[in-house]
């Protein structure tokens, strides 16, 4: 049962409020921002508590999404349905982002009245809820398909994410009404890596997890069809023919896939609901079917001046013609590092020395693949020791990887039915991140 839910940003402003029964003050808002802030760390508890009171939130786009409850209701409930609010939110306005709330905050209050009723859950399904939504969605910068030099998959601003029209995607569901009934679907595989390699050089540990997630803006769709590898195996036991084969360890779908023909052609039936779901997902763990996209050949010394040298040679083994954008490695330094001078390789890349985090950044906005990259880094280190220098490492790399999935899952084809009447389109993304990618030195 939930006595409130509320929206607030990261600097603590009031953005939506809505008490369902009337059991605790509107001063919680404030009770609850002074416990976050007060907490150390990046990551606060879900639940907490005051008095009789418990919060339990969620951080989505920026913001504090936040339930209040002074039964004994499930916390893995209310974040479940925290999580679909969200969703909804993102499905009506396009995106979350403080100034999309303020700009829908009619519409964001009338989904809440229709969702919750005097504290308990009725539905979160954007399937049921098109048909008492009534206020419209203002949409927080112009839509354009072609406005795609700036935006990243994940929302990184680069020039070199022209991978599909991502903002396309992030417009709000009813606008489809708006373009006179324009028909178009988003079907993106996503996968995230988690990687260890060794001092070596030798793999130590990688997972992949996967998605397959859907997108509709369709007025109508009775069903789609979509094709997977014909190769696609779960587990071991399954690999069959002589293909390359596509494979995973695990495998969940969405309950309103149907798959009778999973099996024998590999095709996953679905009549998707406007809005996001996701309708597949995948793991894959201690295996890689080709090598990891980046290694990282170290060199680290003293000079006779008494400064730590790191010379740093990075290698991306992609396939020449895909690259990897929004490269960054973190490489921790000793305690007590007060600056920094580099040479780096091409004028592209920069580096910045992190004090509050005891790091240097070594940033690379496009990386190619089958291409080589090095940074010499010269630290200043009062009292450098060769117990200081063991400090070094490891390094971390984040990155992202367009139009390409490292387990190889391939979308064979899309197909809708019955055929949409006018103008429809349909994309189909690909694109892998690093979860937590690791090097050891």
């Amino acid at each position: 049962m939930i006595s409130q839910v509320f929206i607030l940003s990261s600097k603590g402003d009031h953005l939506i409020y809505k008490d369902f029964r009337g059991e605790a003050g509107s001063d919680v808002v404030g009770i609850f921002y002074e416990k976050v802030t007060a907490l150390t760390g990046d990551q606060p508890p879900v639940v907490m508590s005051h008095k009789d009171l418990h919060f339990v939130h969620v951080r989505q786009g920026g913001l504090y999404w936040v339930a209040t409850t002074t039964a004994d209701s499930s916390p893995f409930t209310i974040i479940e349905f925290l999580n679909r609010f969200t969703a909804l939110v993102k499905d009506y306005c396009g995106s979350l982002s403080e100034k999309s709330v303020q700009m829908n905050f009619a519409l964001i209050y009338e989904l809440l009245d229709e969702v919750v009723d005097y504290g308990y859950i009725q539905t979160t399904s954007s399937d049921v809820l098109k048909n008492f939504i009534q206020t419209e969605a203002v949409s927080s910068r112009p839509f354009s398909l072609f406005d795609l030099s700036n935006v990243g998959l994940f929302g990184a601003e680069t020039q070199q994410s022209k991978v599909a029209p991502s903002s396309a995607a992030t417009r709000p569901i009813q606008s489809s009404r708006e373009q006179g009934g324009k028909s178009e679907i988003f079907v993106d595989v996503i996968e995230r890596m988690s990687v260890v390699i060794g001092t070596n050089g030798v793999l130590m540990k990688a997972d992949v997890e996967g998605e397959i997630r859907v997108k509709c803006y369709m007025p109508s769709c009775s069903e789609m069809r979509i094709g997977l590898n014909e190769e696609f195996s779960i587990g071991k036991s399954q690999l069959r023919g002589y293909g390359a084969a596509v494979r995973v360890d695990e495998c969940s779908f969405h309950q309103a896939v149907r798959l009778d023909e999973f099996d024998s052609h590999r095709i996953l039936r679905l009549c998707p609901s406007q809005g996001e779901q996701t309708v597949m997902q995948y793991q894959l763990s201690d295996d890689l079917p080709s090598a990891p996209p980046f290694r990282l050949f170290p060199t680290i010394e003293r000079d006779s001046g008494g400064r730590l040298l790191m010379y740093l040679k990075l290698r991306c083994d992609l396939p020449p013609k895909s690259a990897a954008i929004n490269v960054c490695a973190t490489i921790p330094v000793p305690k007590g590092s007060v600056s920094l001078s580099q040479e780096l390789s091409s004028p592209d890349q920069s580096a910045e020395l992190k004090l509050q985090n005891r790091a240097v950044d070594w940033k690379i906005p496009r990386f190619p693949g089958g291409t080589q990259l090095s940074a010499l880094f010269k630290l200043e280190v009062p009292g450098l020791s060769s117990a200081s220098m063991l400090e070094v490492g490891p390094v971390g790399l984040s990155f992202e990887l367009p139009k390409l999935t490292v387990t190889g899952l391939q979308i064979r084809f899309l197909r809708l039915s019955p055929i949409q009447p006018g103008p429809s389109q349909r994309w189909v993304r690909y694109v892998t991140h690093s979860d937590s990618y690791t090097i050891r030195i």
